[in-house]
C-alpha cells in the first residue's frame, strides 16, 4: 500500500471519480483491506496459543482481543449500517470488544480483557473471516451510492487496524517480559556498524509557520485544521539520544535527584520506584535490557526507547536542553521522506544510526515515538467526526502528551509529519524516545 493508493481511497468524496473509475477505486480499496487485515495476521505468526490470552496490566490487552476488536470496528461502522440483514457471529461480541465508544453501548471492562478465556483464538480467527468475507464482497459489489458513503469509513478502518498492530506488538511485549523463560518473538538479528558522533544542532529561524494537514489524501481529525503559528528561533538536535547517553544520565544520579523532574514525574519515580528505563537491568556490571528479539546486552548506539515523558522531560534538563514543540517538530521535518526504521524492516527495536549526516536531521521518522512537550489539545477551529466515530481522538484531548514520528513498530504508510500520537506523561511500554531541542 503505498500514498498514491492511500489518497486514491481517501478522496472518494472529492472529485477523484471525475478522472478515476469507480471500479478502480473499489480494487484499490480491496487490495489495501486485504493486504492491512493479513499483516494483522502475519504479525502472530510467531505466537503460540497461550501467549494470545494475557493481560499484564490495565493498558495493555491480550492479542486475541486486538484482533477481535479491529473486526468489531468494521461490523459496527460499516457492516452493520451498509449489509442489509447482516448477522453477526455472535451478538455479544458487541459488547466484549468494543473499546471505548460510548454510543456504540456497554463494554467490557477493560482491564479484565485478559480474564476472558472464550471465545477461543480459533473462534476469533474464525470472527475475523467472517467479517473479512463480508467486507470484501461489500467493496466488490456496493452501487456508487454506498461506496462513497463508506469507502472512507473503512479507510479509517484500516488505519484504525494499523495503529492496533502497533499496540499488539507493544502489548506483546510487555506479555512475554514478564516470562522468566525470556520467550523471543523475532529471531533476526541486528549489525552493529554504527557511527554515532556527538549531537549536532539543525538551527531554524522561526516566525509564522502553519502547522496541520491539509490535502486528499488520509488523515485524522485531530490533524486539522491548518493553521497558523508563531514560533521562535530554535535548534533541534540532528540525531536521536542514545542508549549510552542516557546511561550517563543514569549512573549520574539522574533518578535519584529530584532537581531535573517534573513534580508529577519525581512522585512516579518514588511510587514506582523507577531507577531505568522500562526492560532494563543491570547485572554484574553489565546493562541489559529484554526486546522483541529477545534478552541481550544494552546496544549503547541504538536509540534509547520506553521512556516516559517525565524521563524524557528530565533527561533534556539535565543535558542543559528541553523537548521540542510539537511545531518545532513539525516544521523540521518539512519535506523530509518518510524514511526509516518501521515495522516492515521487521526489527521490532529501534537501530543505531547508520550512514548519518550530521549536517541534517536523522531518524525523524520510524524507531521511536518523539516525545514532545506540547500537551494534546484541539487545534483552533476543530471539529471532531459526526456520531461515534467523533469519540476516536477528540475525547481524549485532555492529560494526555503529544509524540511524533512513529516507531519500530509502526506501519511506513500510516505515518506522516502532522501525525499527532498521545499518551499520558507516565506511560513508557510504547516504542518511545527522545530527541532534544534548544531556544537560539
Amino acid at each position: 500500500m503505498n500514498d498514491e493508493e492511500l489518497t486514491l481511497i481517501a478522496s472518494t468524496k472529492s472529485d477523484t471519480t471525475d478522472s478515476i473509475s469507480e471500479k478502480t477505486l473499489k480494487e484499490k480499496l480491496f487490495k489495501n483491506y486485504k493486504q492491512v487485515r493479513a499483516f494483522s495476521e502475519k504479525l502472530c505468526e510467531p505466537l503460540e496459543t497461550e501467549d494470545y490470552v494475557i493481560q499484564t496490566m490495565p493498558d495493555v490487552s491480550p492479542t486475541k482481543w486486538h484482533l477481535a476488536h479491529t473486526s468489531w470496528f468494521f461490523e459496527a461502522f460499516i457492516l452493520s449500517k451498509a449489509t442489509e440483514n447482516y448477522k453477526s457471529i455472535n451478538p455479544l461480541y458487541a459488547y466484549l470488544f468494543n473499546s471505548y465508544y460510548i454510543q456504540m453501548g456497554e463494554r467490557w471492562y477493560r482491564p479484565n480483557r485478559g480474564i476472558l478465556s472464550r471465545p477461543t483464538v480459533k473462534e476469533i480467527f474464525e470472527y475475523r473471516k467472517h467479517v473479512d468475507n463480508h467486507m470484501l464482497h461489500l467493496i466488490e459489489n456496493c452501487n456508487e451510492k454506498t461506496f462513497v458513503e463508506f469507502a472512507p469509513v473503512i479507510e479509517i478502518g484500516l488505519n484504525h487496524e494499523q495503529q492496533h498492530q502497533e499496540l499488539l506488538l507493544t502489548d506483546i511485549k510487555h506479555v512475554l517480559s514478564h516470562n522468566p523463560l525470556r520467550p523471543v518473538y523475532s529471531h533476526k538479528t541486528k549489525e552493529n556498524n554504527s557511527l554515532i558522533q556527538k549531537i549536532n544542532w539543525i538551527e531554524f529561524e522561526g516566525g509564522i509557520s502553519e502547522i496541520g494537514y491539509t490535502g486528499n489524501s488520509f488523515a485524522y481529525d485531530n490533524e486539522t485544521p491548518k493553521h497558523k503559528e508563531f514560533l521562535n528561533p530554535f535548534k533541534i538536535a540532528n540525531r536521536l539520544v542514545t542508549n549510552e547517553e542516557y546511561i550517563e544520565f543514569i549512573e549520574d544520579g539522574g533518578y535519584e535527584d529530584a532537581i531535573h523532574w517534573l513534580s508529577d514525574g519525581w512522585a512516579t519515580v518514588e511510587q514506582e520506584k523507577w531507577k531505568t528505563p522500562l526492560y532494563w537491568e543491570k547485572k554484574d556490571g553489565k546493562w541489559w535490557n529484554f526486546t522483541l528479539n529477545g534478552f541481550g546486552e544494552v546496544r549503547f548506539d541504538d536509540p534509547v526507547c520506553h521512556v516516559s515523558l517525565y524521563e524524557a522531560d528530565a533527561f533534556a534538563s539535565w543535558k542543559d536542553a528541553r523537548l521540542p514543540t510539537e511545531a518545532e517538530w513539525e516544521v523540521a521535518a518539512a519535506d523530509l521522506p518518510y524514511l526509516g526504521n518501521f515495522v516492515e524492516s521487521e526489527n521490532f527495536h529501534p537501530v543505531s544510526l547508520k550512514n548519518g549526516n550530521e549536517e541534517e536531521l536523522n531518524q525523524m521518522y520510524g524507531d521511536v515515538w518523539e516525545w514532545t512537550r506540547s500537551a494534546y489539545s484541539p487545534y483552533p477551529g476543530y471539529k471532531p467526526l459526526p456520531g461515534a466515530l467523533g469519540e476516536y481522538n477528540g475525547k481524549f484531548m485532555s492529560s494526555q502528551m503529544v509524540l511524533r514520528g512513529g516507531s519500530c513498530a509502526t506501519s511506513q504508510t500510516h505515518i506522516r509529519k502532522t501525525y499527532r500520537n498521545f499518551f499520558p506523561p507516565h506511560s513508557r511500554w510504547q516504542f518511545m524516545g527522545i530527541r532534544l531541542a534548544k531556544d537560539v
